[in-house]
């Protein structure tokens, strides 16, 4: 552990947090094939606001030569011979799913081309990113084998500790969260159990094989999905009822062992994705997995729910629907946070776009760019260029500015208020999940 040297691959939301723990203990080299990604870390800063510029002067390197003669620090690059003297890579690149909800493997696919390149005898390879179990030893292993020359178990070796990062939290960090950790081989399992363990205070967990440890970050997913999945259906029975489903959650949570879920929009790059990671090896093996994916098919239904609902309510306040406006209030996938990935409030724009009326997305939080590259809309990201008056308003995420906001001055006379979060009061909604 002594003279262990860093690789992490991919410098997202999870392999930067991860870089920047481990540089303040081993020479780390952070590698990303995004150069503007590259060059804005080198210039110490990160647009996902998952590490502060103080964090990253502390632990950044002025070179390649500057970090191997010292015994700490980060050196950032888009170059894959710098990564070559490195003995510990980690794995932390992005595992979608397609437009037909299968598990997109690409990024695992390149990444593992890239380290097979430079792998040497007695390097360990450690995967974070989700994928289903036997993944790592079933598809990444022969890649690493194929473009090194090298045998599994025997010249190089695997780990999966899968991350537990939770986007824009700035109180279970990195290091706060128990790690679960594993090994190809006991001996090596320990090894990357203890080079975990000096980074992370909450401690590790190390699981008894690969597959065991990656079957556990889909359920910790697929669990939730299926929990929020449950009051989402609630809050549709509800709302037929004319009850408040939040009303009747906060009776039922008087409870002890009552789990305290909230109806809403599912998104982001695990819990909306980790669910048919599992379901497709499932597939793969005979077993339609009924559960996992009916919580699914009902949690990507109430985006086009709540535009639904919408609309209903304005007819029913005698507001013409051809060529309203309506704004729509947030399209990062949780409140205060700039991270997009896998938004479901694109739901909403995309089922509104189809009664012919008028949409603005307002969103302080999230890049215009990325926006528009990723949905095609041209968002309002400051409150000042917004001057319209709209017939809907539509808070689809609870950003702290959006709860201080005053929608008199979105409003005038007769229009809707639909609250997807119910942070807003009672008094000035119409409705809410």
């Amino acid at each position: 552990m002594k003279n262990t040297k860093i690789a992490i691959i991919g410098l997202g939301y999870v392999g930067l947090p991860l870089a920047v723990e481990f540089a303040k203990k081993f020479q780390v080299v952070g590698f990303d094939i995004n150069k503007a990604r590259v060059e804005e870390l080198k210039n110490n800063k990160d647009h996902t606001l998952e590490t502060s510029s103080e964090e990253l002067k502390e632990v950044n390197v002025s070179s390649l030569n500057a970090l191997q003669n010292a015994d700490k620090g980060l050196w950032i690059t888009c170059n894959l011979d710098e990564i070559a003297t490195a003995n510990f890579y980690v794995v932390t690149v992005p595992t979608p799913v397609d437009k037909n909800n299968r598990p997109d493997l690409t990024p695992l696919y390149k990444a593992s081309e890239s380290v097979g390149k430079i792998l040497k005898k007695g390097d360990i390879v450690v995967y974070e990113s989700t994928v289903y179990p036997g993944a790592t030893e079933d598809e990444c292993m022969p890649i690493l084998e194929k473009f090194s020359g090298l045998k599994f178990n025997k010249d190089f070796y695997l780990g999966y500790s899968p991350e537990r990062i939770n986007p824009g939290d700035k109180e279970h960090t990195v290091t706060k969260i128990l790690k679960v950790t594993s090994g190809s081989t006991p001996e090596i399992a320990k090894i990357i159990d203890e080079i975990y363990n000096t980074i992370i205070i909450a401690g590790t967990h190390l699981a008894p094989s690969i597959k065991v440890a990656e079957a556990a970050k889909v359920i910790e997913n697929s669990q939730r999905d299926v929990n929020i999945a449950f009051v989402n259906e609630l809050s549709k029975i509800f709302r037929l009822m004319n009850i408040d489903t939040n009303d009747v959650l906060e009776a039922a949570g008087t409870k002890w062992n009552f789990l305290p879920f909230r109806p809403g929009l599912v998104g982001g790059h695990c819990i909306g994705v980790d669910p048919y990671y599992l379901a497709h090896k499932a597939m793969e093996l005979g077993y339609n997995p009924e559960i996992i994916l009916s919580g699914r098919r009902l949690n990507d239904s109430m985006g086009p729910y709540v535009a639904q609902e919408t609309i209903k309510l304005m007819i029913k306040k005698g507001i013409n629907v051809n060529g309203s406006n309506i704004l729509v209030l947030g399209i990062t996938f949780k409140e205060d946070c700039p991270d997009i990935r896998n938004s479901r409030v694109i739901d909403i724009v995309e089922e509104l776009k189809s009664y012919s009326v008028n949409i603005d997305v307002f969103d302080p939080w999230a890049s215009k760019e990325e926006v528009k590259n990723e949905y095609g809309i041209d968002l309002i990201n400051n409150k000042k260029d917004i001057n319209t008056i709209y017939d809907a308003v539509i808070l689809a995420v609870s950003h702290k500015e959006f709860l201080k906001i005053d929608l008199n001055d979105f409003v005038n006379g007769k229009h809707v208020t639909f609250d997807v979060k119910s942070v807003l009061s009672k008094e000035i909604t119409d409705s809410r999940l």
